[in-house]
Parts: C-alpha cells; structure tokens; sequence
C-alpha cells in the first residue's frame, strides 16, 4: 500500500464517526391540545405518556412532547393548534372537552 492511499484511508477512517453522528435523525415531536388546564389532566396526560411508552416511545428519549393547555378557553384552542403546526409536529393529540 502506497502512503497516499494510507493517508486517505485513515482520513476517511477518521472522518467517519463526525458523518454517522451528522446523519442522527431529529427527534419527532408529538403535540398534545387540551383544552382544559394541566392540574385537572394529570391523570389523563399521564395516561396518554403510558401509552407511547407501551408503544415503544419514552417523552425525553425517542420522542418530545409539546403540550399546550387552553385553560378551558375555548377560544385560543386554534391558535394554539395553528401554534403546533407551525413547530411541524408529526401529529397533534386532542382531547375532546
């Protein structure tokens, strides 16, 4: 083996953890529409975090979770979903009122 092609393999060799960790995918984000207030779906958010994780998905791990709360205002329900769709969320989570 020539010293230039060993120069060039070892570059490439070197190289080659900087590309595999450029290529990492971005972790999805799921956003989760309440109309109601964090304190009174406690129980049914942690519900919701049960079943990804059943799923296969942990929040903080392989998935985020954007939450927004309307606070029973019904009206701020479209900008807030207008809000998701702009952060490009995969899917938006409604719970029904």
């Amino acid at each position: 083996m020539r010293r230039r092609e060993f120069i060039t393999l070892l570059g490439g060799a070197a190289a080659w953890p900087l590309a595999a960790r450029a290529q990492q995918p971005v972790m999805p984000v799921i956003g989760y529409l309440d109309a109601g207030a964090p304190e009174t779906s406690a129980r049914l958010a942690a519900a919701f975090r049960k079943g990804l994780a059943e799923a296969g998905y942990a929040e903080g791990r392989n998935v985020a979770i954007e939450y927004r709360w309307a606070r029973n205002e019904y009206n701020r329900l479209p900008e807030m979903a207008v809000d998701l769709v702009r952060r490009q969320v995969i899917v938006i989570a409604a719970k029904p009122t």
